[in-house]
């Protein structure tokens, strides 16, 4: 199934204007705060009649405003994660499942309620209340609540926002399952980098209320001109696939045939995933490095370098594992020729990879 979206809507002076098709997967708005990233998603949700325009699930129409459709919000068959679970305070986690599951009113469900319970970890959990459920624990009930409800479509509010940095490790994997194993499209809002780069399958890139830029995550977050919450968030992803953990804390990747070491993660060997590269941790060199402690080496070559306003540019690098963005100063790149087609390496700390930008 993909989502079809072309919207225009205004409230006071802010404008929102956006049109984009969306593949099965998750797709990610992101964009800095005031956006419209929530306004867009409230929108399709039917949370607000302001909007003009269409908006649907295949050949399931949300609204057509030429031909005088709007659904309700209860009869858009949505499941929603909100920022908080928003869980039922006086039903246990078992009823504030089965709420998802009499939600569905008798449409053929996506998944099983024991395949829910099993693929989100929470069989212990069925019998507690919400007030005994951590907040993790809480986002992962909720998700199965949206899973139960038959959802033609799943919005995503900020989902990880309230969490703090181990509890938002521990539910990304979910996301990652959900992306891969459920054939319903995903609606993700963000303002992490880091979350985007990880979960998204296409990105939908929004500032001040316009489309920016939209495409598959690797060739969007891959571009040297996307910088939508400054060029401290510029950074380049790869498709790698685990090779080994060695006993020193590093895990090994295989980046279309170069060797590419990270701290350790618990992926198995074989388990083709994604890793996010800031272009602040790359630096560039023009003849082979030898001699450094740094162990990730990238040879490729430049396809193109933009200067901004400031002392810095960022360097876009062609190599066999993808794309790979450098952030450098001018000098630098005046010093060493960076330009169009010259050959460079590009040179990755092992302990700048954080375990947060690698993932399944």
């Amino acid at each position: 199934m993909s989502l079809s979206v072309s919207i225009n809507q205004s409230i006071d002076a802010f404008s929102l204007n956006v049109k984009f098709d969306a593949p099965v997967g998750l797709t990610a708005l992101f964009g800095p705060s005031g956006s419209g990233k929530t306004t867009l998603v409230n929108s399709v949700a039917g949370l607000s009649r302001g909007c003009v325009g269409r908006i649907a699930v295949d050949d399931w129409i949300l609204q057509d405003s030429d031909l005088g459709i709007w659904l309700p919000p209860q009869k858009r068959q949505l499941g929603y994660v909100f920022q908080e679970g928003r869980l039922f305070p006086h039903l246990t986690v078992r009823q504030n499942l089965l709420f998802g599951q009499w939600f569905a009113k008798g449409r053929p469900p996506i998944v099983k309620f024991t395949d829910v319970v099993e693929m989100l970890g929470i069989g212990a959990l069925l019998s507690r209340r919400p007030s005994l459920l951590s907040g993790g624990e809480k986002q992962r009930v909720a998700i199965g609540r949206a899973l139960l409800a038959a959802p033609k479509l799943i919005l995503a509010d900020e989902p990880l926002a309230a969490l703090d940095e181990a509890r938002k490790g521990e539910i990304i994997p979910y996301f990652e399952c959900l992306r891969d194993e459920i054939n319903v499209p995903i609606l993700y809002v963000s303002h992490s980098i880091a979350e985007v780069a990880r979960l998204a399958t296409t990105v939908v890139a929004l500032n001040g209320g316009q489309l920016t830029q939209v495409g598959p995550a690797v060739d969007v977050l891959g571009d040297p001109k996307f910088i939508p919450v400054g060029v401290r968030a510029v950074g380049a992803v790869l498709d790698v696939t685990v090779v080994a953990h060695h006993s020193d804390g590093l895990t090994e990747l295989d980046a279309a045939g170069s060797p590419l070491f990270i701290p350790q993660i618990s992926q198995e060997p074989g388990r083709v995933m994604r890793v996010r590269i800031a272009a602040h941790d790359v630096i560039l060199s023009c003849d082979e490095p030898k001699g450094l402690s740094a162990l990730n080496i990238l040879h490729g070559i430049i396809e193109a370098v933009r200067s901004g306003d400031g002392p810095g540019a960022i360097v876009s690098i062609r190599t066999p594992a993808g794309t790979v963005l450098a952030r450098v100063t001018r000098r630098s790149s005046i010093a060493l020729g960076l330009s169009e087609g010259v050959s460079c390496y590009a040179v990755i700390k092992t302990v700048a990879i954080a375990p947060q930008d690698a993932g399944g």
